[in-house]
């Protein structure tokens, strides 16, 4: 077989040629590489949040704070760090609503009634019988109802930069502590007791003398006679707190915060500032926390309930049922006073109708527990009667 060479004259066409295939072939190459690999850009840091809780540290509320936050920090691999400090380190419980409104903090956790102040509105997320619901019918009314785009209603009407989350159903709360049972409405008139919220009209229209303070300010005034009786949460929190120091007669059972439920809070400027990825991960946190909490509750609130009648010889009473009708009476009678409050009126005429539907299937659906619980564990009825 012959071997065809090229003339010495065709010889530069054909290097110029192949020079130009090369540096074609390289230059696609490479745009397929730029393709195939991007440019790895240095990542920046974690993102860091100083937060603050309406709790004292040692509070299990200010646990489920922390429990979120970890929640958080884990499910971002870091790259969101929120750090939460405890009631008062920044500024006093009642302020949280605009430290972070104005970024003073990036977030915090507390309760929707602590901002009664600011609009009596917030106290329907907590502060009342609504309207049959427990907290996590409460929750649904939020979640399905409408009552969150009434909530981002609600803070967009009085400037609230903030993004909220109500979160964590908790249980009827207790009527309070006291020096001795309470047996009938009157038993209010004079008393100097606390609490918050709508539930302020509500014991100022039984009579008392009330004072709202923050849960950490409860017991010392009790101890220094400034409270003769007061209400928090549950069991778990009153141990801690030192309720048992300073009383030994709880009555359990109440129309005034038996729907309450928590509240996370972000600064809306630097939450907006959040990937989308990483607002996703924080609501899905919520709902995770929110259940997580609502059990952790169911043990520790029953351990401390026992310990608190086993060990420090607290008696629990229930609440006679003429007060807690009186209760749903005078709460009416504060609700029509605030008939001139347009959003008021919106809100609870929302919770009113999810109500009359949720309520009733619930009534009709559950079977009533302590027939179980007789069959069980023997002929236990309700806590003893005043």
């Amino acid at each position: 077989m012959t071997r065809k060479t090229q003339s010495p004259a065709a010889r530069p066409a054909a290097t110029a040629s192949r020079r130009k295939f090369l540096t074609a072939a390289s230059g696609a190459a490479a745009g397929v590489a730029t393709l195939g690999f991007p440019t790895i850009v240095k990542a920046q840091g974690p993102i860091s949040m100083r937060w603050q809780s309406t709790w004292p540290a040692k509070d299990i509320f200010h646990e489920y704070a922390l429990d979120f936050a970890k929640k958080v920090n884990d499910m971002t691999g870091g790259d969101l760090k929120i750090e939460v400090l405890p009631a008062g380190a920044v500024v006093p419980a009642f302020g949280l609503l605009d430290a972070v409104t104005k970024g003073t903090l990036d977030g915090g956790h507390g309760v929707l009634v602590y901002h009664y102040g600011k609009q009596n509105a917030l106290a329907l997320w907590g502060s009342g019988p609504a309207y049959g619901m427990d907290a996590n019918m409460l929750l649904a009314w939020h979640k399905y109802g409408g009552g969150k785009e009434l909530l981002n209603k609600l803070y967009a009407s009085i400037g609230a930069n903030v993004v909220s989350f109500p979160y964590g159903p908790m249980p009827t709360q207790p009527l309070g502590w006291f020096k001795k049972p309470i047996t009938k409405a009157d038993d209010f008139k004079g008393l100097k007791y606390r609490t918050v919220g709508i539930s302020i009209d509500v014991f100022t229209g039984l009579g008392a003398a009330v004072n709202a303070l923050p849960g950490g300010e409860i017991v010392p005034a009790m101890d220094r006679g400034l409270l003769d009786a007061a209400e928090f949460n549950n069991a778990t929190s009153d141990r801690i707190l030192g309720f048992a120091d300073v009383s030994k007669v709880c009555m359990l059972q109440s129309y005034h915060q038996n729907a309450e439920q928590f509240e996370i809070m972000f600064n809306k400027t630097k939450y907006d500032a959040l990937p989308a990825k990483m607002q996703a991960i924080i609501a899905n946190a919520v709902d995770a926390a929110s259940a997580d909490m609502s059990w952790k509750a169911i043990d520790r609130y029953s351990k401390d309930y026992a310990e608190l009648q086993e060990k420090q010889g607290v008696k629990f009473y229930k609440t006679p049922d003429p007060i807690l009708q009186r209760q749903l009476v005078i709460y009416d009678e504060a609700v029509t006073k605030r008939k001139d409050n347009a959003l008021f009126v919106e809100i609870a005429d929302s919770q009113k109708a999810f109500a009359q539907r949720a309520v009733k299937w619930d009534l009709d659906t559950n079977v009533n527990r302590r027939m179980a619980y007789n069959h069980y564990f023997g002929a236990r009825q309700p806590a003893k009667k005043a």
